[in-house]
């Protein structure tokens, strides 16, 4: 009979319980669990719902309910081979120890690496600095609807989230700037532009905002990869977070899952690489070359951490990831405005065009458009004109007649 193979993730990654009875239940599932995994049948919560590695407390813990009775076939809540599945689990793991290894034994000289090795340890961390993630609706709608309706989810695509951050540890989401860029089925190349960026730093300074995150795109071929971030990913993440310094800062993925019978439904996922990444990656442990034969689940270190109970140089990607919850609200920014850099240049024909449009609507409504403000900004003085006229927008106060006139001119060029 051939072996069914489930897929587990819980804190400590993802995992795989192989048994061979496809009409078996979820009390015999919970067994293999324990006999392969050590984890406690009484320790185990089990869910379909990826919500369930958020929970925190047992009340939490309670409202997942789709696989707790034991006798119910695993059929019935839709899992067979190859499905995944959520395991939360009180209490530590007995997990068993590794064949003895002669590097770290009494009689062998050790350098100062492997000393500095020996006390670097990759651990899951299981507090965010993030306590949410809320995306504006019509910025993220606008960013996902080009990936979906134009790219196909085809190739990757990125960009690079502002808003604010609460005292609450709570970021906003308000506006995403698309980069220069090149993307394929399985990598992300930003051509940045660093005019352009100074640009879009003034405007966000003037709407009281700042760069919090980086979002990107997965790729409809990296659907059935046995992944959630691949080691590009985690590095190209873990590159863009640790040149910025904010505790809180999110990277954002969104993705295209097809279902079996041929649904599919774009996903927003949002994470925060964890701590010890960001220092292996500034302490240049990770290896950049030379990986292309790597599982993409893996990323392969320099030299020798220690992963639970084990030396490795290849660590799962999943124990650099922390969950951030995920929220919507809406802003008070459009993202009607052609977004720049994409497959059409974005020109004065597009501003008179939006003016034509929205005659109706108060002058600082028609300007209330990060795009639009990143096109005017590029012939407006950066220091002085593009945050003020920002400084309008944010507070939706009129706008000064010079700016009017000027901005109307500018149109009505095309």
């Amino acid at each position: 009979m051939e072996k069914l193979i489930i897929r587990v993730r819980s804190r400590d990654g993802l995992e795989r319980v192989t048994f061979g009875n496809p009409h078996a239940t979820i009390a015999h599932l919970k067994s293999e669990i324990e006999a392969q995994l050590r984890v406690p049948i009484q320790s185990q919560t089990l869910s379909t719902n990826q919500n369930l590695l958020l929970a925190k407390t047992l009340d939490d813990l309670a409202r997942f309910t789709d696989m707790s009775n034991p006798l119910a076939p695993i059929s019935s809540v839709n899992i067979g081979h190859g499905s995944i599945i959520y395991l939360s689990y009180e209490g530590e793991r007995t997990v068993p120890g590794p064949a003895f290894n002669p590097a770290g034994s009494f009689g062998k000289k050790m350098t100062m690496d492997d000393l500095i090795a020996m006390q670097m340890r990759v651990t899951r961390q299981e507090e965010s600095h993030c306590e949410l993630v809320s995306f504006d609706r019509d910025a993220a709608h606008a960013f996902q609807h080009y990936v979906n309706d134009t790219l196909a989810f085809a190739v990757k695509r990125g960009g690079f989230m502002y808003g604010t951050v609460s005292p609450e540890r709570k970021v906003e989401v308000n506006f995403i700037y698309e980069p220069p860029q090149q993307g394929t089925e399985d990598r992300l190349l930003l051509l940045r532009d660093p005019d352009e960026e100074k640009i879009v730093d003034a405007i966000a300074v003037g709407l009281g905002m700042r760069k919090v995150g980086f979002i990107f795109t997965q790729s409809i071929t990296q659907d059935k990869k046995d992944y959630t971030m691949s080691n590009a990913e985690i590095l190209q993440a873990a590159e863009l977070h640790g040149e910025n310094n904010l505790k809180e800062w999110v990277t954002a993925m969104v993705k295209l899952e097809v279902s079996e019978g041929g649904g599919a439904d774009v996903h927003f996922e949002a994470f925060q690489i964890s701590d010890v990444c960001i220092r292996l990656f500034k302490e240049g442990w990770f290896e950049t070359e030379g990986t292309e034969d790597l599982d993409p689940k893996l990323s392969r270190m320099k030299k020798y951490v220690v992963v639970g109970v084990k030396d490795t140089k290849e660590v799962d990607n999943d124990f650099f990831l922390v969950v951030v919850k995920i929220s919507d609200h809406q802003g008070q920014l459009a993202s009607t405005f052609p977004i720049e850099n994409r497959n059409v240049h974005v020109t004065m024909r597009a501003l008179k065009n939006h003016f034509d449009q929205t005659k109706s609507l108060p002058f600082v409504k028609r300007i209330s458009d990060f795009h639009l403000l990143l096109l005017l900004g590029r012939f407006l003085d950066i220091n002085a004109n593009v945050p003020a006229l920002a400084e309008c927008v944010k507070t939706q106060s009129p706008v000064p007649e010079g700016y009017q006139l000027l901005i109307e001119s500018m149109a009505s060029v095309s």
